[in-house]
């Protein structure tokens, strides 16, 4: 059984017209997950506060908090705005992800599905950027090793954007592996194979533009999935963009959707070895509307084949 947190926040955040990062991404999505069979939707609850505070400072929430606009729309910088209902869809995202964390850990569930935004990958320690505002994957981490006791979680981003917040919330946190997958030259500028972590905690695998299915396939299977059998997770959480798709408007990667099935069948098998099959997935990128439908669909029907 695969769960799917979400909830109605995720269309509240809203976004200036032409934005690419928009509600329509959501309204897109929902639908074609739920034209799956065996999959329970349950509400992404309001996260708490000391949750963000595991990666974040206070003082970076609370600027947060206080950009938030009564109306209209409020810019955090060239890409990333806020809207009245931004803090609780951003926070709704935290929620999903620790309640996620919760039931897979209890054993409700193998995997699990965030299916909310803003998302988080690009938010720093106290910068929002790239579209987004708290470090959902990384939070999520830092809770399932710090509040169940774990001892090592692996994140693991094939997004086309390398998730550089979730490498600066991570580089010192022992416990954890980041491994990335991502084209390069592109926003954000980082995500070079020099870029490790402070305790060799980092593996970012750079794609040159028009990689395809093949390539990737290669740098997964040769490159990244041994490092996380290596470390021998007792919980995988994914960042899951899906704008390395082919269709995608923001970058040049050429997957298909049968592409992202692929790369999370495979974590899925490393997950099975080590961490008793327990997969934890929240949603990051994916632009075209068309390609984010199916390539999640793909994913979470490979979640819950695993399950």
């Amino acid at each position: 059984m695969t769960l799917i947190y979400t909830h109605d926040a995720a269309l509240s955040h809203v976004t200036p017209p032409g934005h690419p990062e928009r509600v329509a991404r959501i309204e897109a999505l929902l639908p074609a997950l739920k034209k799956l069979d065996g999959l329970t939707w349950r509400e992404a609850p309001v996260g708490h506060r000391d949750d963000v505070l595991r990666c974040h400072p206070d003082n970076y929430v609370a600027r947060i908090e206080a950009s938030i606009p009564a109306q209209s729309f409020a810019s955090l910088d060239a890409d990333t705005h806020v809207s009245p209902g931004s803090l609780d869809a951003a926070m709704r995202a935290v929620g999903g992800i620790t309640a996620a964390i919760d039931a897979v850990v209890a054993g409700e569930a193998k995997s699990a599905f965030v299916a909310m935004r803003p998302p988080g990958h690009h938010a720093e320690t106290e910068t929002a950027m790239g579209f987004c505002l708290f470090g959902t994957a990384a939070i999520g981490a830092k809770y399932a090793l710090d509040h169940h006791g774990l001892s090592r979680v692996a994140v693991l981003d094939f997004d086309v954007h390398h998730g550089n917040g979730t490498q600066d919330l991570l580089w010192s946190e022992e416990r954890t592996l980041f491994c990335s997958s991502h084209q390069m030259p592109l926003y954000p500028g980082t995500g070079g194979a020099h870029e490790t972590g402070a305790h060799g905690n980092v593996l970012n695998v750079p794609l040159a533009p028009m990689t395809g299915g093949r390539d990737m396939r290669r740098a997964w299977g040769d490159v990244i999935l041994p490092a996380v059998d290596d470390f021998a997770p007792e919980l995988v959480i994914i960042s899951a963009g899906f704008d390395a798709h082919a269709d995608d408007p923001l970058a040049n990667l050429n997957w298909v959707e049968d592409d992202f099935r692929w790369v999370t069948e495979a974590i899925c098998e490393v997950a099975a070895s080590h961490a008793d099959g327990r997969v934890i997935s929240t949603l990051e990128g994916g632009y075209d509307l068309d390609a984010l439908a199916a390539s999640g669909a793909a994913h979470v029907e490979a979640l819950r084949e695993h399950g």
